[in-house]
């Protein structure tokens, strides 16, 4: 009986202390609702998150502008290079042939036009020529009409005799004929002059202009057996062997400049109110947790992902079933962290935007 006695009494001595136990809980858990419900008031309601998001950057795809053999290849992988660097060396003996069959073309046109201006220069010594010698059958023309008029004077007058009337008709047809002469040389050294002139020497500036672009284009040619780096950055996916034969627009190795590396996230278009450039970002990298890094909203896509696709949905046909889209959002990363020096392209983060302040 007094055991039985005894259990009422332990029970009633702990039934204000399990009250009390609960009441801290729902305290606790009361604080931490009101604790969250505030930050959330003040601050989550602001922020923006998606975990679509990568990095990024704007990769450099290598190929060779002609073809050829490799004879030195100078990348390799995962090497940095700077810009002008030689990656690669194509054979360059074909080009280079190339290039001194064009300026021996330019030579010859350049020679043909120099000849066309001595040929313009001797044609109108000779013209000036004819032209004397036009002046003197004229004149020759002139003093035999003279001899004829006296010879008939003197035939009718009874002193001179017929023979001499013939022979002074004769000089003068002669003399006829030799004008003739000297204006036909006239006129055939003039029509020569003209065939030397403006339409051939165009013809032979066109010919040298064209010479000179061929010239142009195998110089060009041969400057792209050189492969050299375009931009600064790190060599990734090398795919030239030496002593391969490439073809014009292959594909032999990307640059990535991770100096210059940025995230795109892909935000659902309803986060976009009031999300601005130049608000703070702060992202997270599955890779490194717990290391986040400052960012900064840079731009916006013109269009959502789903308008760059290539086969881009056609809602006007077919059954209807609305989808959110997306839209990618460019943030740069603040400079100075040494985290940044270890993130590469393709790296998965989680970005959360403050849409607090005004762009800034």
């Amino acid at each position: 009986m007094a055991t039985t006695a005894a259990a009422p009494e332990a029970s009633e001595s702990t039934s204000p202390l399990r009250r009390l136990l609960r009441l801290a809980v729902l305290l606790a858990l009361l604080t931490a609702a009101a604790i969250f419900g505030w930050r959330w008031w003040q601050v989550g309601r602001f922020i923006e998150s998606t975990d679509n998001a990568y990095v990024r950057a704007d990769i450099s795809v290598l190929s060779p502008r002609v073809g050829g053999e490799i004879v030195a290849l100078k990348a390799r992988d995962n090497q940095k290079v700077a810009v002008g660097d030689l990656l690669l060396q194509i054979d360059d003996r074909d080009y280079r042939a190339r290039v001194d069959s064009a300026r021996a073309a330019v030579a010859e046109a350049r020679a043909a036009l120099a000849g066309n201006g001595q040929q313009r220069s001797q044609q109108d010594a000779a013209i000036s020529e004819v032209r004397a010698q036009q002046l003197a059958a004229q004149a020759s023309e002139r003093q035999a009409a003279q001899e004829l008029s006296r010879a008939q004077t003197l035939l009718r007058d009874g002193v001179a005799t017929r023979q001499r009337l013939d022979n002074a008709e004769a000089a003068h047809q002669s003399a006829k004929a030799g004008v003739a002469r000297a204006a036909a040389a006239v006129q055939a050294a003039e029509r020569a002059l003209t065939t030397l002139g403006e339409s051939s020497r165009t013809r032979l500036e066109a010919a040298l202009a064209a010479a000179e672009a061929q010239l142009s284009l195998a110089e060009i040619d041969l400057a792209a057996t050189s492969l050299k780096a375009p931009v600064a950055g790190t060599v990734g996916d090398l795919s030239a062997r030496l002593g391969e034969r490439v073809q014009p627009g292959q594909r032999l190795l990307s640059l990535v400049p991770l100096d210059q590396l940025y995230v795109e996230a892909n935000f659902k278009e309803t986060q976009l109110r009031q999300m601005q450039v130049g608000q703070p970002v702060e992202l997270e990298f599955d890779a490194f947790p717990g290391q986040p890094l400052k960012g900064r909203v840079d731009s916006f896509s013109p269009a959502s992902g789903a308008e760059f696709a290539l086969l881009p949905a056609q809602n006007a046909t077919g059954n209807f079933t609305k989808i959110v889209q997306r839209v990618p959002v460019r943030i740069v990363l603040e400079a100075g962290s040494p985290l940044a020096e270890r993130l590469r392209p393709g790296l998965s983060v989680e970005v959360s935007v403050d849409t607090r302040g005004a762009a800034h």
